[in-house]
């Protein structure tokens, strides 16, 4: 594929100026992009084309979606790593420098925030790489009454997901063996014809992957180009995060698999939580009292019968038993890999043991559905932790 060149494309959409634009943006619109939503104050590209045939990309060889709607909060400071402590209920004291940890930041009633990515570059030198909510502002509000010497920011950081099989190819003839070190869930500084960056082995993908920090917002256009020349001879394609790949792999999407009202313990991530730990956090207290009560809810995987669905749900879903509503879909996809319409639903605790039937109610009728195990497909990572 060669860049569409279109220097009058951006006219098409109604961009203002109070939304960002990501340094990839012109870059995006000349490679393709044709459809943007808003996430985290910025713009991002939501549509190359065929959403089926990204996904196909993304399994078959790789594709690069610009990811800059990750914004980082930047920590840094003498008190820093004991106030990251403070933000999470995950036990950090054994988060090495060079290395990343998923971690939820929760408030004081236990509910989630945020599921950032948090990567530590130094001992008291901290990037959380955000979900769609203002951590930032949050973070800084915290700070105010902490009483802790920190300095708390957004730095210069936009970030770019390279994923897929082929991933690791085009980054050898990039990098070479050098990025053959980068074990999962790692990170180190490469550089790149100048370009400043930080590289990391993640991503929203549940395959093979990698994260491209670039931390020279000017050189954007220059490295989307540059990562796109070098994949072209295995097949590298612009594209958006797959969100047929991401419920597959049970991966969660906030504001819609969570927000506020949600805690850990109702989607199964009990290993993020260390109620144990000396150390104190927001929301101990409110966790703690939810593990001995129990929740009443819970997060599952379901199939859904019928026809293939026709995109994404762009509502919550009731899901029904009798006349009783017990639950809601919260993310909903027809995998054209498993033929069948997966969705990830939060459900009355008496309804969720695998094989529970039950109905719901979409805007095209109703449907019946069965709760299943997830993740969907690959349970155990073996794909995006191989290289």
């Amino acid at each position: 594929m060669t860049a569409i060149e279109n220097k009058d494309q951006s006219k098409a959409f109604g961009f203002g100026t109070q939304i960002r634009k990501s340094p990839y943006f012109e870059a995006t619109l000349r490679w393709g992009a044709a459809g943007f939503s808003v996430y985290n104050h910025m713009y991002i590209p939501r549509d190359f084309g065929d959403p089926e045939q990204n996904f196909w990309n993304l399994v078959n060889s790789a594709t690069l979606s610009d990811v800059a709607v990750e914004r980082q909060v930047e920590i840094t400071g003498p008190d820093a790593a004991k106030f990251v402590q403070m933000l999470t209920p995950r036990n950090l004291s054994n988060c090495a420098v060079g290395q990343c940890k998923y971690v939820l930041i929760t408030n004081a009633q236990g509910g989630i925030l945020n599921d950032p990515i948090l990567l530590r570059l130094a001992e008291n030198h901290f990037w959380l790489s955000l979900a769609d909510s203002d951590i930032l502002l949050w973070a800084q509000g915290v700070a105010v009454t902490s009483g802790m010497d920190v300095e708390i920011c957004e730095p210069d950081v936009s970030p770019l997901q390279l994923q897929g099989p082929k991933s690791g190819e085009i980054m050898q003839s990039l990098f070479g063996d050098k990025i053959n070190e980068l074990r999962y869930y790692w990170f180190a500084d490469f550089e790149l014809d100048g370009m400043p960056l930080i590289i990391s082995r993640t991503g929203w993908s549940s395959e093979l992957g990698y994260e491209i920090y670039l931390r020279d917002g000017s050189r954007g256009v220059e490295l989307w180009e540059r990562l796109m020349e070098a994949g072209q001879p295995y097949g590298l394609q612009p594209g958006h995060t797959s969100a047929i790949r991401r419920i597959e792999g049970g991966m969660l999407s906030y504001h819609a698999d969570m927000d506020s009202h949600t805690n850990p313990f109702e989607l199964g991530l009990d290993r993020l939580v260390d109620l144990d730990m000396e150390a104190d956090f927001i929301g101990k207290a409110a966790l703690t009292k939810i593990a001995e009560q129990g929740i009443s809810r819970k997060q599952v995987g379901i199939e859904i019968g019928g026809e293939p669905l026709t995109g994404a749900n762009n509502e919550f879903w009731p899901i029904i038993v009798g006349s009783e509503q017990v639950g809601t879909v919260t993310s909903a996809i027809y995998s054209p890999r498993l033929q069948a319409n997966i969705a990830l639903a939060i459900v009355s605790i008496d309804y969720s043991m695998e094989g529970t039937e039950a109905e719901i109610v979409t805007p095209f009728g109703q449907r019946s559905v069965r709760v299943v195990p997830k993740p969907f497909y690959d349970p155990k990572k073996s794909l995006a932790v191989k290289v």
